[in-house]
């Protein structure tokens, strides 16, 4: 294949997959934006509930993922080997969401213990529990979702998770604020509204997906699904790692003020957007080298990750111009606080930064993952952002007194820590192949 069609087949699967992935991120946008109407407060617990069900949710995709790589693989007309896969992930992905489910609602009663300002805390509790209520209908859906993508059928889910975001802002306006008859709910309202969008998410994708499906007749290999928690649960705490960094970010920056706890949600919920794009060609990545892997063609699959790396590279510096060009326009859609608005303004600075690096970094896992190569990833994972940037974004913005400029300069560093190795690494395994 020539470098023009792996860009055109590139881009045919990851522009589906990548507006999919926003589907999961956008409703937390969204969530920010309108309760951010509500208040300063209502949104700093936006930020610290978002932080924990952001870092329970994503450890579930992440898990989810294990299924793509294997479907990619296969022989496409060996329909029982694929129907297996669907069953054993579907056992996975409920039990799991179940057990995400309860966590999170467990943690909603300690939100007292984290040192956060108690107004915010005491409405983080409602939102958290509501929230990870539905971790459960979204494994299930990335059941069915991830096995449609590892047959290259990226489509389907991307018009599901359309169709679901827009049902989740319908929500939110009459819920939040109050229309049609409802008395105002505020931040509890924006969860809610995100529970009831998510049950025909579900049933929809289900029914998108129904021709490819046919077969399922419950029957689980539990071998099947250790194979693929082998998989998934390294891919799954690499989230952990780098979500649970920024989350822990999160959580020091609300020792210094909610003023400065929900600038740095509004300016990482931007930069949460073009990450999740970023995370949408990581998964085209790792069907593309899962693809080729059972090609065994060694120069198409060098080719398919480094233009994955190249198409990240390139999209994120377009994210990066734009969020300094708009850098004081972009926060207004979240607040009218101006403290807030300017802080956030300065953050978008640094988020600009290091745009490059989170998308190579997280595309670096995708073509990593479709080698089935994530225990050392993973390790790598945890040393750049709990070994690196957390301790030095405390004492960047303490003892050297930098404050939130300082933790988001930390994080720059651990995402290019990241970058660097991920790339290094798939270079080296790829030239390595013998096949």
């Amino acid at each position: 294949m020539t470098l023009k069609e792996h860009l055109r087949k590139n881009i045919v699967l990851a522009v589906p997959v990548m507006i999919g992935q926003l589907g999961h991120i956008m409703v937390n946008v969204a969530d920010s934006m309108m309760v951010g109407r509500v208040g300063v407060v209502p949104l700093a617990a936006a930020t610290f509930a978002g932080a924990i069900y952001t870092l329970l949710l994503l450890f579930g995709l992440g898990v989810s993922y294990a299924i793509t790589p294997l479907v990619a693989a296969e022989n496409p007309e060996n329909k029982s080997r694929l129907m297996q896969f669907l069953q054993d992930g579907f056992i996975m992905n409920l039990v799991l969401g179940i057990i995400l489910s309860i966590v999170g609602f467990s943690i909603s009663y300690l939100m007292d213990y984290f040192g956060q300002e108690p107004e915010v805390a005491e409405q983080a509790k409602s939102y958290l529990r509501i929230m990870s209520a539905s971790i459960v209908l979204v494994m299930v859906f990335q059941n069915f979702r991830q096995y449609a993508e590892g047959l290259s059928d990226t489509v389907s889910p991307m018009i599901v998770s359309i169709i679901g975001n827009l049902l989740n802002i319908v929500l939110n306006w009459v819920l939040i604020f109050g229309h049609f008859g409802f008395e105002p709910m505020g931040l509890f309202g924006a969860g809610l509204a995100t529970f009831i969008a998510r049950v025909p998410m579900v049933f929809l994708m289900i029914w998108m997906v129904r021709a490819k499906i046919k077969g399922f007749n419950w029957h689980f290999d539990w071998m099947g699904v250790k194979r693929m928690l082998k998989i998934g649960i390294p891919s799954g705490m690499q989230y952990i790692f780098e979500v649970g960094a920024f989350g822990g970010a999160g959580i020091m920056i609300g020792w210094i003020s909610a003023e400065a706890q929900a600038a740095h949600n509004i300016a990482l919920n931007l930069s949460a957007v073009s990450y999740m794009a970023a995370t949408g060609i990581a998964a085209a990545a790792s069907v593309r080298i899962g693809n080729q892997l059972g090609l065994k063609d060694k120069i198409n699959l060098r080719m398919a990750g480094f233009t994955c790396l190249a198409m990240s590279a390139a999209f994120m510096a377009f994210m990066g111009v734009l969020f300094i060009l708009l850098r004081f326009n972009l926060p207004l859609f979240y607040t009218t606080n101006e403290e807030v608005a300017a802080t956030a303004a300065v953050l978008l600075i640094f988020g600009a930064a290091f745009q490059i690096s989170d998308g190579l970094q997280a595309v670096g896992l995708g073509v990593l993952r479709g080698l089935r190569d994530v225990r050392i990833p993973t390790a790598v994972t945890f040393l750049a952002f709990w070994i690196i940037a957390l301790p030095l974004g405390y004492g960047l913005a303490f003892p050297l007194g930098l404050g939130v400029n300082g933790i988001w300069i930390a994080l720059s560093v651990g995402l290019t820590v990241a970058a660097v190795f991920h790339i290094w690494r798939f270079n080296r395994l790829t030239r390595r192949l013998n096949f």
